[in-house]
């Protein structure tokens, strides 16, 4: 019985991430959700910022809380060691439902781009930001990100992988190539307002933030071979190698 509701557990989680994470794209993009980042009026811009910076910083807060390895290993003495992946997307997920229903929109432009090649070459950009991320997702094992796989692993009778130095595709030219996608899935909007660039600087922030913590898990748990990869592969950006010029043999 266990097994069977672990199973359930995982698969239901998943199931609300993923309506939440298709609302976030919809709330960003200002399509097809009832409520997105610049729909409604805006109110009083003090008290706009101080509501969405908290909203934002809640959800900075749980997500990094509750990654870190020390927080697991205390989290699984509660939670049953197959739902602990679950449960953090859980409660990632009604943290984000949180942010994109509480939202205050702040619709004043902070750029708009008439030109319709511009237009729709950054539409074009930021769409392929969240194609980005989750081809990523899929490069790293994307039911086992969210938790999926560990909470069927039981009731399949397979036995939980070890965690594995791996650096698929992407993962040759980018050490965050998620990461990477959201950046450009943010930022890359023809009309900004001063809601949008403040969800924006606020989540690149976190980025970065959260960029650091988990290098310095990996550093911890790889060593030497996560430290030489920071070293040749690039955080967000492909490492440029500039040749240096053969020197001429004398003769």
């Amino acid at each position: 019985m266990r097994k069977l509701l672990a199973a359930l557990y995982s698969i239901l989680v998943y199931a609300l991430f993923l309506a939440v994470f298709l609302y976030l794209i919809g709330f960003v993009e200002n399509v097809l959700v009832p409520k997105s980042i610049d729909s409604g009026q805006s109110g009083d811009i003090a008290g706009s910022l101080l509501i969405d910076a908290a909203l934002l910083g809640l959800f900075a807060l749980q997500h990094s809380i509750m990654a870190r390895p020390g927080f697991k290993r205390v989290w699984t003495r509660i939670v049953p060691e197959e739902i602990e992946r679950s449960t953090f997307v859980l409660f990632a997920s009604l943290a984000l439902a949180l942010v994109c229903w509480q939202w205050r929109p702040m619709t004043q432009t902070v750029w708009s781009v008439d030109d319709a090649v511009g237009s729709r070459t950054l539409l074009f950009v930021s769409w392929m930001g969240w194609g980005l991320l989750l081809l990523s997702t899929f490069l790293i094992s994307h039911f086992h990100l969210f938790g999926v796989s560990q909470g069927l692993a039981r009731l399949l009778g397979h036995a939980a992988p070890e965690p594995a130095f791996a650096t698929p595709f992407l993962y040759r030219w980018l050490r965050h190539p998620l990461y990477a996608g959201f950046i450009l899935a943010f930022w890359a909007a023809p009309h900004m307002t001063l809601g949008h660039v403040f969800f924006a600087i606020a989540t690149t922030g976190y980025i970065f933030v959260g960029i650091w913590l988990e290098e310095r898990d990996l550093v911890a748990y790889f060593g030497d071979r996560y430290r030489q990869y920071q070293a040749s592969v690039g955080m967000l950006f492909p490492k440029v190698r500039i040749a240096s010029p053969r020197k001429g043999v004398a003769r």
